[in-house]
């Protein structure tokens, strides 16, 4: 165990200070605290894992497991663990809270979808999708990038693979847009109180989103299609045991998983180039010259260097377990910080610089182990054709606001703005 008497006094977290740059105080706890024991703004109790080895150990550790009813404080039947309203809307039972063998079950059944060859058939409807967006706004030489960009590109996308209707996803579009708003919440410190924040909206969402989606699955059982979902009905009437709840509850989480993530690695990524423009200039003439090596490496380093996801996602001690030198109990939650992680200086050189080139980058982005994010071969996909058809159709892109002004989202798990208010000289849609 740590001994932190001799310590300087650790960091304050959670609040909208430390939201707007929590590198400081995870450099703090590598340090001093590598497993540190914090009480969250919800009130629960977890262990926060800091140090790049620790994390990884910790994300591929079989006695932790990522279903909340190993909890010691069974704080997910009072909301306070897990995605807002999911419970409600009966949704519990997908891969971010289920263990083996279910999950082996049902990720078998959905990997089909995000294989390569799948996701490279997908790319010229990402690349039309991207230059919709930017179409919209490119006129006004003004833009906030997270509302009119980010945020539609993956719901859009996303929709199209689980088979929405185009009809529908305007839907889908405005119950994202409520969760994006409040999912969040507020962190404790001088804007506001505690934190917690408006989840009854959120959850009103999902559950709108569980209704349609169960619906949804009526309607295409009458008229199979190409799509991910048709694809999970095909696997339920050949005997691959899914439940229709199952169903609905995967479509679900490859959408709530799928859309904010992005949102936030695109938001990011674009902030973090337009704060480095040395970088941003080095990403744009190799762009030019036609060599996209360079944004493949850099859309990784910017997963590494500002990543979407703050915190892996819940995981609970079945039994107890060492992490780091520190004593973890039966049931106590514990959330691996892939932030701290990923700023490791014992695994990564320069490790608070950021380098689009940086070869040896094995960063936790997207995770690791047996819940290494699904999704990842889509969500590299869009932040590509986002970043490098932002950098090519709007060359002098630049932050419209000082970036003391930005406010980013106070929620646990997520880490992204709330908006990215851009300006760059108008263009008509499509002139390069």
């Amino acid at each position: 165990m740590h001994d932190d008497s001799t310590a300087p006094t650790s960091p304050t977290l959670f609040t909208w200070e430390f939201a707007a740059d929590p590198y400081p105080a995870y450099a703090w706890l590598r340090e001093h605290s590598p497993v540190h024991r914090t009480t969250l703004p919800s009130g629960v109790e977890a262990w926060l894992v800091t140090r790049y080895a620790d994390a990884r150990q910790a994300l591929a550790e079989q006695r932790l497991s990522k279903n909340p009813v190993h909890h010691s404080e069974r704080a997910h039947a009072k909301g306070k663990v897990g995605i807002p309203g999911e419970r409600g809307a009966e949704l519990m039972t997908h891969l971010l809270n289920i263990d083996p063998p279910d999950h082996t079950r049902l990720r078998r059944l959905v990997s089909k979808a995000f294989t390569p060859r799948r996701v490279a058939e997908f790319a010229p409807r990402v690349q039309q999708l991207t230059d919709r967006l930017i179409d919209a706004f490119a006129e006004r030489g003004e833009a906030d990038l997270i509302h009119e960009f980010a945020f539609p590109l993956p719901i859009y996308a996303i929709c199209d693979m689980l088979g929405v209707p185009a009809e529908d996803q305007d839907d889908f579009r405005d119950w994202a847009g409520m969760m994006l708003r409040h999912s969040g919440g507020r962190p404790p410190g001088p804007r506001g109180g505690h934190g917690g924040g408006p989840r009854g909206g959120v959850a009103r969402s999902v559950k709108k989103m569980r209704g349609y989606l169960a619906e949804l699955i009526h309607r295409k059982r009458a008229d199979l299609g190409d799509d991910l979902i048709s694809g999970l009905i095909r696997a339920s009437d050949h005997g691959e045991h899914l439940t229709e709840g199952e169903a609905a509850a995967m479509a679900f989480i490859l959408l709530f998983a799928g859309f904010e993530t992005t949102v936030n690695l695109i938001g990011n990524g674009t902030y973090a180039l337009l704060r480095n423009p040395e970088q941003r200039e080095r990403l744009h003439k190799a762009l030019a010259a036609g060599d996209e090596t360079l944004l493949a490496t850099g859309v990784e380093e910017l997963l590494r260097y500002d990543g979407p996801v703050e915190l892996a996602t819940w995981r609970f001690a079945t039994e107890p377990l060492t992490i780091g030198g520190q004593r973890i109990a039966t049931g106590d939650p514990v959330l691996v910080v892939l932030a701290a992680a990923d700023r490791d200086p014992d695994r990564f050189a320069a490790p608070d610089t950021l380098d689009l080139g940086r070869r040896d980058n094995p960063h936790l982005g997207y995770g690791h182990g047996i819940h290494y994010c699904l999704g990842a071969p889509l969500a590299r996909l869009e932040a590509q054709a986002a970043l490098a058809t932002l950098l090519r159709r709007l060359p002098d892109l630049r932050l419209a606001v000082e970036p003391a002004d930005l406010r980013w989202r106070g929620g646990l798990i997520m880490r992204g703005l709330r908006t990215l208010p851009v300006e760059f000289s108008p263009v008509r849609p499509h002139e390069v």
